[in-house]
């Protein structure tokens, strides 16, 4: 590895050596090789692109469904001193073109883009103008039907080696079985096959899967057994409230955390538990992602997830300094059987499908033979509440019309509001001097931004009103007024899901549906849920099984599990009743029911099933009704 990637490493990240396998890495993508990286949760994937993008003359797009992670890798680089834009749903046409420009015209360095961007024939034109130095997909497992997380968008990132065939693909993953990882290199047509894969073993982490009838006082004994900080994830947003109570009631300092929270709010909950100041954080599946606190001790699952591969993800955001550290899921017979019906709800039938595209086009209003292109904020809630239907199923038809070209959803993500003035300067002049009541604020705005004439920027209205000692009812007032006069551009605030119709409406009725990929799928997930149900039931180490799972089949017994606990236990109990049985047989014979009498510890059963193999081994021999411990031997 050259002297410049320790340096770019160190200059802008303030390390002075990299982790396991980011060096081979980077330098596989500096040697232009299409290369696929798996590593573990914590294991600083973001480095193996943004270190090599920052060597090579051109920019680096970076692919990836997390908006909120894209936000806060974009805020990072540019607090570091680098150049990076993104681009996801919920942006207005003429922000994408701006932005677009300046990744062709101007110096910037990285450009994220959600998936289904690469529906949009503008931004395939552009980033064919482009001088693209590295294209890098996180969370590439998502391109896989074999994949715990298939996403139809991925499917669009071929086209990508289309605009550009000449520069290489860094694929980045967390967790994928061999069949993905082969899949992943075949839909992203690698010119060669080249893995690097860290070990999934995670020997600090002790996996525990604990039936219990009562799951919330077992996860108090956990928490106040483990001491230190930790997540517990449950099923719903309702739940997330109500175990945070449960705990707080309890003396344990914490807080809740889902996806439909104002951004301000997720952000304060997340810092407050980042500084220690909340102790555990109850959370749906959307916290985690991107966050990388070394001193979780403890990752508690109130509920089954849905596959090895989610529960290894959120499992392992445990012990990321190295110490010892447990994810403990509590179960009971019922979260089998919901994971079971949840499975076959996730499989609508073609019928269900169409009526949901059908509801769609009444809810948004969109006439036959119109619709393409068109962008809407999507409350899923009141969507499904509208319609009096169900939501596994909903939110499976979302997905398999967005297989099938139809629309686009992107996750729920803040996105603050955003500002740009529509005149040059000497206009905007002369409406401070003919329009007293606007001045203040422009005057604020022009201290507080620069570029404001050129890009949109993201304008904070409470701030503004705090500046000006006026409401913030008064600012959006000055703010439309401004737009009414055409002086500025305002896009509102929104935290709500994105959805974009792909093409016009049809007739419900003709409406293509690829039933044969609903089957497949169908078979993939069935397969997973089987995994899942394995390792809970199954398991003779549970480290072992997930190793076992992702490809290593060679792993040893971890020691450290519930299940090596147990049987360590075990072996050392039937070490000692042995000891003690040979102690008893010396000293005089015994019946067998007075031998099993003096035996101090274990159960009858395990008494008398040592008794039997101590037998079957000739340790005991048994004359006349009497067991003699054998001397000879």
């Amino acid at each position: 590895m050259s002297v410049d990637s320790v340096s770019i490493l160190r200059q802008y990240w303030g390390h002075d050596g990299f982790r396991p396998l980011q060096e081979e890495i980077i330098q596989s993508v500096l040697d232009k090789k299409d290369t696929l990286a798996l590593l573990p949760t914590g294991g600083g994937k973001s480095i193996c692109f943004q270190v090599p993008a920052m060597l090579m003359p051109g920019i680096c797009i970076v692919v990836t469904p997390l908006i909120a992670l894209m936000k806060d890798q974009v805020q990072h680089l540019k607090d570091i001193g680098i150049d990076a834009v993104a681009i996801y749903s919920g942006l207005k046409p003429r922000e994408v073109d701006i932005i677009l420009d300046n990744c062709i015209f101007g110096h910037i360095k990285f450009l994220y883009l959600s998936p289904e961007r690469l529906y949009s024939d503008l931004v395939q034109e552009r980033i064919r103008h482009m001088s693209v130095n590295l294209f890098a997909i996180d969370e590439a497992h998502c391109i896989s039907q074999w994949g715990y997380d298939f996403r139809p968008p991925y499917l669009h990132l071929s086209k990508l080696k289309e605009l550009h065939p000449d520069v290489p693909y860094l694929a980045l993953t967390a967790t994928a079985t061999t069949e993905v990882i082969a899949d992943i290199q075949d839909k992203l047509q690698f010119k060669t096959k080249h893995v690097f894969v860290k070990s999934f073993l995670r020997d600090n982490l002790g996996y525990m899967a604990l039936e219990e009838e009562n799951k919330s006082a077992r996860m108090i004994r956990i928490i106040q057994k483990l001491g230190g900080c930790g997540v517990v994830y449950v099923r719903n947003r309702r739940e997330t409230q109500e175990i945070a109570q449960f705990l707080t009631n309890n003396g344990i300092a914490a807080d809740f955390y889902h996806a439909g929270l104002p951004g301000k709010d997720r952000d304060r909950k997340q810092e407050d538990w980042m500084q220690n100041r909340t102790r555990v954080i109850v959370a749906t599946n959307a916290f985690g992602m991107g966050i990388d606190k070394s001193d979780v001790r403890f990752v508690i699952h109130l509920g089954i997830p849905e596959s090895l591969e989610a529960y290894y993800q959120e499992a392992g955001r445990a012990g990321r300094d190295g110490k010892k550290a447990f994810p403990v899921l509590l179960y009971q017979q019922e979260d089998k059987n919901r994971l079971l019906k949840n499975a076959e709800l996730s499989f609508p039938t073609v019928a269900f499908i169409q009526q949901v595209y059908h509801h769609l086009c009444n809810h948004f209003q969109i006439p036959y033979g119109a619709g393409e292109g068109l962008n809407f904020d999507f409350d899923v809630v009141a969507f499904i509440k509208k319609y009096k239907i169900e939501t596994i199923p909903t939110l499976s038809a979302l997905k398999f019309l967005e297989k099938d070209g139809w629309l686009a959803l992107s996750e729920a993500v803040f996105i603050p509001a955003r500002f740009k003035f529509e005149v040059h300067h000497q206009e905007l002049y002369k409406i401070q001097v003919q329009y007293e009541r606007f001045d203040k604020l422009i005057k604020a705005i022009l201290r507080s931004y620069g570029g404001v004439f050129d890009d949109y920027i993201t304008i904070n209205e409470y701030e503004f009103a705090k500046k000006l000692g006026v409401s913030f009812d008064q600012i959006v007032s000055l703010i439309q007024g401004l737009v009414q006069m055409e002086i500025a551009s305002y896009i509102p605030p929104t935290d709500a899901p994105q959805l974009s119709f792909l093409q016009d409406r049809v007739d419900y009725k003709n409406l293509y549906v690829d039933h044969i990929f609903i089957r497949e799928r169908k078979r993939v997930k069935t397969k997973q849920v089987e995994a899942m149900l394995n390792y809970i039931d199954h398991s003779q180490c549970r480290s072992q099984s997930l190793l076992h799972y992702f490809g290593e089949q060679h792993a040893l017994f971890c020691q450290v599990c519930d299940l090596c606990l147990i049987r360590n236990h075990q072996a050392k109990m039937h070490k000692n009743i042995k000891l003690e049985i040979e102690r008893i047989l010396l000293k005089e014979p015994q019946t067998i029911h007075d031998l099993i009498e003096h035996i101090s510890f274990g159960d009858d059963e395990t008494k008398l099933g040592i008794v039997r193999s101590l037998i079957d081994h000739l340790k005991i021999r048994v004359v006349e009704d009497l067991y003699h411990w054998n001397t000879k031997i």
